[in-house]
Parts: structure tokens; C-alpha cells; sequence
């Protein structure tokens, strides 16, 4: 029997990164939840302040999904953030039920 937890993942996009190029990103990482777990909600929160300075950026846009997979996906979800060119920062985190 599979385990399957609830986690909640945001991500900034660099706020120079191109609208189209934006939404490429955001649809490229939501299918890859869709296609390991069950994408519970994508919400995008659109371009606001970082509270500190990131790779001499003040600004990102921002996105959050709330999902649910196998324990093993989202080491493998950050990875995939690590080498997408675009992204700022990420934190995936697990919902204590």
C-alpha cells in the first residue's frame, strides 16, 4: 500500500522572466504534480516584494500549490526546481494532518 501525504510548495519566478516564459514554467511544474500525485490547488499569487534581497532581485512572482503524493516526489519536485532556469526560490513543505 502506497502512502500518500498532503504538502504545500511555493515557488518564486524571477521577475524578469517574460510572461509567456512565466507560464511555460508554471504549466511545465504544475503537470509534472499532476502526473505524481494530485494537484489539490495552483494559486497564483502574481509579482510581489521579497522580504530580502535574492540573487540581486527585490521581486518575484510568486506561486503556490497544495497537493498530494507519494513521500518520494517532492525530492525529486525540488530537484526539478533546482535546475529550472527562472526560479528564484522554492520551499516544499508537509501538512501535518
Amino acid at each position: 500500500m502506497s502512502v500518500i501525504r498532503k504538502y504545500e510548495s511555493i515557488f518564486i519566478v524571477a521577475p524578469q522572466v517574460e510572461e509567456e516564459a512565466r507560464n511555460q514554467i508554471i504549466e511545465k511544474l504544475k503537470n509534472l504534480v499532476e502526473s505524481n500525485g494530485t494537484l489539490i490547488k495552483a494559486d497564483e499569487w502574481g509579482t510581489r516584494k521579497l522580504a530580502y534581497e535574492v540573487a540581486d532581485q527585490t521581486e518575484g512572482y510568486y506561486v503556490l500549490f497544495k497537493f498530494e503524493s507519494s513521500p518520494e516526489f517532492p525530492l525529486e519536485l525540488e530537484r526539478i526546481y533546482k535546475i529550472t532556469d527562472g526560479i528564484l526560490k522554492f520551499l516544499v513543505i508537509k501538512i501535518e494532518e
